[in-house]
């Protein structure tokens, strides 16, 4: 595995921007997602050029660019200065399909955006890396669904705890029954004696 500057882990991890190229399209939005349920965060993911000013204004969440090579130049330096210049912005995972020298060959990615996105670049082409990220991803998954279960299970337990009855906490009246009236005729109240 050839990762530059950061471990594989950091880079989900923390707040830098990320460039993935090569792999499927999945497998690049994979590693957004993972990143944007690490922070606890809304996932953006842009395709048009017309909807990248907006999710870069975003203060938190991650914005996912599917292929940035599909982006305009002029687009693309737009999300070259929000790297620059912005102090509160959205971890950015921009993805290029194919490799990032073959984008930078053809002209359809800046050179100064891959200069600021290669410390934190990511060759999913690399040998062994997709079965690591695979046995990672798959344990993460059942870690979800065990926490899942486990807070359903606390769930029904307190509700079943609250609707359980305990002794001595609830009494239970028998309804009086009406009295007979007794056979004899009593005396009125106002009779003089």
């Amino acid at each position: 595995m050839a990762l530059r500057g950061y471990r594989e882990e950091d880079l989900v991890s923390n707040r830098a921007s990320l460039l993935i190229h090569g792999g499927t399209e999945d497998e690049r939005r994979a590693w957004a997602e993972e990143a944007a349920l690490h922070f606890g965060v809304p996932l953006t993911e842009v395709r048009q050029a017309a909807e990248l000013a907006g999710a870069l204004r975003q203060p938190n969440g991650v914005l996912f660019i599917a292929d940035v090579a599909k982006l305009p130049l002029d687009a693309q330096g737009l999300i070259l200065r929000c790297l620059q210049m912005q102090e509160e912005r959205p971890k950015v995972v921009v993805g290029v399909s194919g490799t990032a020298s073959a984008a930078l060959g053809r002209g359809t990615l800046r050179e100064d955006l891959h200069y600021r996105l290669h410390q934190a670049q990511v060759d999913l082409q690399t040998d062994g890396l997709r079965d690591v990220l695979k046995r990672r991803w798959a344990q993460q998954a059942e870690q979800l669904a065990e926490r899942t279960a486990a807070l359903k299970a606390a769930e029904e337990q307190e509700r079943a705890a609250a609707v359980a009855r305990r002794p001595g906490s609830v009494t239970r009246t028998v309804p009086k029954r009406k009295v007979p009236p007794s056979p004899r005729k009593s005396a009125p109240r106002n009779a003089v004696r």
